[in-house]
């Protein structure tokens, strides 16, 4: 396999949101493609749009060491999203044509994208544009259908955890209750692993409805029962009747009308996404990337690289565009903690 790879080129680009563990994947499939199989590495600068602009640069083996524990991507990133109807073309070329000939001009023979849903169902419209194309899922808030895990997803849920540990002993201090606000659109799942593993009394999360009256109530009862405060973990994504500035301010005040105890909220925001990987994400992110390289070895291109009860699969880029891994009312961790008594809203 080595000697047929000999000689093949490949680019990598990082897309969407930055999460830890970028370049721990960077550099699992850098170091496995230049040592095990005597590829050339081109790193593409800032998403899509290095590609557009036709803006890399070659990588050797030494550029991709000391950079696993590095937070970010040394790659850097956007947002742009080449087959989207506005601003479509450059200079009178669609961007997806500007993609295809500055892929033929830099003598690619696969690209690899890591990214989220966005960069994934790209990568898959790539793809069917004739482009041999590997994808790499990443996500802090693991919903990419397809895989049971995303780099990135562990950080968030340590750091997130911290955080509510640290709300903790604020709440008992001053025997309020303290709601804090964590990231996911979506997806429940940072909400509801960190909610789980912080002790959240209640967990609010968007595919579960929940009801004012009864987070109130719950509350009240735990007052009513001597319990001297309550921590809140709610996902930036549900429902905002109010349209205030965050879900946390308008559930804080809602709270406290209701109640009548004391409520403060906390908006964790891009802390989530920011510094050095877990070491399960790195480990994740390093296996991710060296089975890419396996793949483009193989030729096995169109396809997405994926984790499967422990295993590394590959699953074709068309299944996953297009949908999402949301969190099942029925989902073990969701019975487990009504069963402890939390309160989901619903």
């Amino acid at each position: 396999m080595a000697k047929k790879s000999q000689g093949m080129r490949i680019g990598i680009l990082t897309a969407g949101g930055d999460c830890p563990g970028l370049n721990a994947a960077i550099r699992g499939v850098g170091k496995t493609a230049i040592m095990n199989y005597g590829m050339q590495v081109v790193g593409i600068s800032d998403g899509f749009s290095g590609l557009i602009n036709k803006e890399y640069q070659e990588l050797s083996e030494k550029d991709l060491s000391g950079i696993l524990t590095l937070g970010g991507t040394i790659l850097g990133t956007s947002r742009e999203k080449p087959f989207k109807s506005k601003g479509k073309k450059k200079n009178d070329i669609s961007k997806p044509d500007l993609i295809r000939e500055h892929y033929e001009q830099m003598g690619l023979d696969c690209l690899v994208c890591i990214g989220g849903n966005g960069t994934l169902k790209t990568a898959g419209l790539l793809a069917k544009e004739g482009l041999n194309v590997v994808g790499i899922p990443k996500t802090i808030d693991n919903d990419v259908w397809g895989t049971d895990l995303t780099f990135g997803f562990d950080s968030a849920v340590n750091i997130a955890t911290e955080a509510i540990d640290r709300l903790h002993s604020t709440a008992n201090s001053h025997k309020r209750i303290m709601l804090i606000e964590l990231m996911g659109h979506n997806a429940g799942w940072i909400a509801l692993y960190a909610g789980i593993a912080g002790g959240g009394d209640v967990i609010i999360i968007p595919e579960i409805p929940y009801s004012e009256e009864k987070i109130a109530e719950y509350l009240v009862q735990r007052s009513e029962q001597q319990k001297p405060y309550s921590i809140v973990v709610v996902a930036e994504g549900i429902k905002n009747p109010g349209k205030e500035r965050s879900v946390a301010h308008y559930l804080s005040n809602r709270i406290y009308e209701m109640t009548g105890l004391e409520t403060r909220e906390t908006v964790l925001g891009y802390i989530q996404r920011g510094g050095s990987p877990s070491p399960m994400d790195r480990v994740l992110a390093t296996r991710y990337g060296t089975a890419t390289a396996d793949m483009i070895a193989k030729r096995d291109f169109g396809n997405m690289v994926a984790l499967r009860n422990d295993k590394i699969v590959s699953v074709p880029l068309d299944e996953v565009a297009g949908k999402l891994k949301l969190v099942e009312t029925d989902n073990p961790l969701v019975l487990q903690a009504l069963k402890l008594g939390t309160c989901f809203g619903n």
